[in-house]
């Protein structure tokens, strides 16, 4: 018979202005009398914030030793790169992005390539496509330098409410339809 018992410490500390979280991690397993041990740590990484690195290079002198230093701060790829990772992540696939956001197979198909650069609008029915949280659908937005979505904007608020509700497209478009706003996915 074997018995487990396992143990965590938790540490934050500075390392070269990055915030690092360390879990030690203790097993005891216990089979007919033999007691086994294993220790892991496990790391997590928390880059700057983007606050912190416009800090940064007000007080830089030399733009090359920034960019040394904050290399892996920095944003690399593109939109498609990142797309095309979200599918893996969520385990879907293009074509439940198509059926999911409304819009062209080609055309969707042209963006994940990087053949065609969408609309805010078209990134946003993408957004629903695989569906992605609001705060995922903002990073896009930003990674595409188009606009985020603005609470304080009425047509935004309604988006923002589907999205944080994880409705589908249809049914945020019948919402944004009853308040008199542009629906998305559709050909206009």
């Amino acid at each position: 018979m074997a018995a487990k018992a396992g143990a965590k410490d938790r540490m934050d500390k500075k390392i070269n202005d990055k915030t690092v979280t360390e879990k030690n991690m203790a097993e005891k397993t216990t089979i007919e009398g033999t007691t086994i041990e294993r220790t892991t740590i496990e790391r997590t990484t928390i880059e700057k914030t983007t606050t912190e690195l416009k800090n940064e290079i007000r007080a830089a002198t030399d733009i090359e030793d920034f960019l040394k230093k904050n290399r892996s701060s920095m944003v690399t790829g593109g939109l498609p790169e990142w797309l095309n990772t979200l599918l893996a992540q969520k385990r879907i696939s293009k074509a439940d992005v198509v059926r999911g956001s409304l819009l062209d197979r080609t055309y969707v198909y042209q963006i994940f390539s990087g053949d065609r650069t969408p609309s805010r609008d078209k990134l946003i029915a993408l957004a629903f496509g695989l569906r992605l949280s609001d705060d995922e659908t903002q990073k896009m937005l930003k990674l595409s330098c188009n606009r985020e979505l603005y609470a304080r904007d009425e047509r935004d608020a309604l988006i923002l409410f589907a999205l944080q509700q994880q409705w589908p497209i249809l049914k945020a478009n019948d919402l944004l339809f009853r308040h008199g706003f542009t629906v998305l996915g559709a050909p206009v």
